[in-house]
């Protein structure tokens, strides 16, 4: 009896003093550590909710770093599979991979026409009440350039006569052997011959890494995007106009399944020197090249600033401008300007306008919408106006110059220029915009945030209805196929094939 009494005893008081420290007196007469070890390990229920969250971040990362790993083994046995004296020992595996670049890979993966075979992930794809995801990681002969941080490969899609075609950021081109509406559980992706090496190639990938770079940490100079129009199909890249002088320009081909030649649709001589700037800052990251078509005599290109932040308001400069490209003689018009690093673009044709979707600095990502019918050349505030704030913020030191010259008004309208339909701070890292076959419905995708957005448009200038999907990954790229969206995944270089409900 006396061991029942104890035990009510013990569970009346701990429900007692559970009750009492939902109050805020009580809680105020308790000091900071002694609240912090209550809430940890006496009322352990309270912080549920916490705890998850800690565990499922813990093996996001724990997951990303072993698929990581995986990838670079499976790579670099890929890779010299046919030099039988290598034995797969760890020291000389460590030491041969630190004297070798990720471009390595794929040139190898190049030069021996290799297909790409992706294997569908039960265990990586998901439902959730809007979709379906099927995740199709790479099996063997795995891309490894990437253009960002610690992730393996980046690409952009595209699809033609119902084929996938890829890009690798190293321009390894590719196309399914397979339907895109009949996929099995394997995905093989054939090599096309291309003269892409013509324009960027090792040359430009091993500057990449001279500049006290981490070869970890993703190349600066590669391909930029992919975009097929009927049987034309461009491509944008970072070009070395002369020796550490760099743009963004557009290559142009007929779409075969042997053998494409490209040839220059758009370039120019103006160029960012690597050391030798006004701004003494230089990051082939912020160079834009994304590609859109408006009819079959008309391209365009966005084109980002590549940290020459004065050029963005000089009207001669074609740095942070969209960019507006006759197909049959090569002329060229400012469609837009004010444009820090364009990374999505989107051409509305029932409603004849541009939907762009650009990085910020430390925050202020930005959806803009580009009206086509204005006479004159609208203005969207870089480097003058933004939400986000240089790189350290105004109290860094090196920041106070800066600020000076390139202010970042928290107002567009007020200096002049045209407001964002929608800015994210903190950024997500915004990539690719599409629209949806509903009418004034879009989904917007994200590198940072591992996410999605779909959304709707009121009245042109009014974002509503903004839901976030998570994907679980940095997303690259984006396209509207048939039956939903196909996704580039960066951070193991996968395909996810989404059915929209």
């Amino acid at each position: 009896m006396k061991i029942l009494y104890s035990l009510f005893l013990l569970i009346f008081t701990f429900l007692l003093l559970n009750f009492f420290y939902d109050f805020q007196i009580f809680r105020n007469l308790l000091n900071k550590n002694q609240q912090q070890l209550i809430n940890k390990y006496v009322f352990s229920q309270k912080n549920i909710d916490e705890l998850e969250k800690e565990i499922e971040t813990i093996q996001k990362e724990s997951n990303l770093f072993k698929g990581q790993k995986r990838l670079l083994e499976r790579a670099f046995q890929d890779m010299l599979e046919d030099i039988e004296y290598l034995q797969p020992i760890e020291e000389i595996f460590e030491k041969l991979l630190s004297q070798v670049d990720p471009y390595e890979f794929d040139m190898h993966i190049k030069s021996k026409n290799s297909n790409l075979e992706y294997i569908y992930n039960s265990s990586h794809s998901f439902t959730s009440n809007i979709l379906d995801v099927d995740i199709y990681n790479p099996e063997k002969n795995i891309l490894m350039y990437g253009i960002a941080n610690q992730f393996p490969a980046s690409g952009y899609i595209d699809e033609h006569k119902n084929k996938l075609i890829l890009l690798s950021a190293s321009g390894i081109l590719a196309y399914s052997t397979s339907r895109i509406n009949k996929l099995d559980k394997e995905l093989i992706l054939k090599q096309i011959n291309t003269n892409i090496h013509e324009f960027i190639n090792e040359d430009q990938f091993k500057k990449s890494r001279q500049h006290n770079f981490d070869w970890l940490e993703g190349g600066w100079y590669s391909t930029k995007d992919i975009q097929i129009y009927e049987d034309d199909i461009y491509v944008s890249y970072t070009r070395e106009v002369t020796s550490n002088c760099w743009n963004t320009s557009l290559l142009e081909g007929k779409m075969n399944y042997n053998f494409i030649k490209f040839d220059i649709l758009f370039t120019s001589d103006e160029c960012v020197h690597v050391d030798k700037n006004i701004d003494k800052e230089f990051n082939a990251h912020q160079s834009g090249g994304r590609i859109t078509n408006l009819n079959k005599d008309t391209v365009l290109l966005s084109t980002g600033d590549f940290r020459s932040r004065h050029r963005v308001q000089n009207k001669k400069s074609i740095f942070g401008k969209i960019i507006k490209i006759s197909k049959n003689n090569k002329d060229y018009s400012i469609i837009s300007m004010g444009h820090r690093n364009p990374q999505g673009l989107f051409y509305d044709k029932a409603n004849n306008f541009l939907i762009e979707a650009e990085h910020g600095p430390e925050g202020g990502d930005e959806i803009n919408l580009i009206q086509l019918n204005e006479n004159t050349t609208p203005n969207y505030g870089w480097a003058i106006s933004s939400y986000g704030e240089h790189y350290g913020g105004k109290k860094a030191e090196r920041n106070k110059k800066k600020y000076e010259k390139y202010p970042l008004h928290k107002s567009h309208s007020e200096y002049g220029f045209i407001e964002p339909i929608k800015y994210f701070n903190p950024s997500i890292g915004i990539s690719q915009i599409i629209g949806l076959d509903k009418k004034n419905k879009y989904v917007v995708a994200s590198l940072k945030d591992n996410a999605i957005y779909f959304f709707d448009l009121i009245n042109d200038n009014k974002i509503d209805n903004l839901e976030r999907i998570n994907i679980g990954e940095r997303i690259r790229d984006m396209i509207k196929i048939e039956n939903g969206l196909v996704l580039f995944l960066e951070d193991t270089a996968s395909l996810a094939f989404v059915n929209l409900k």
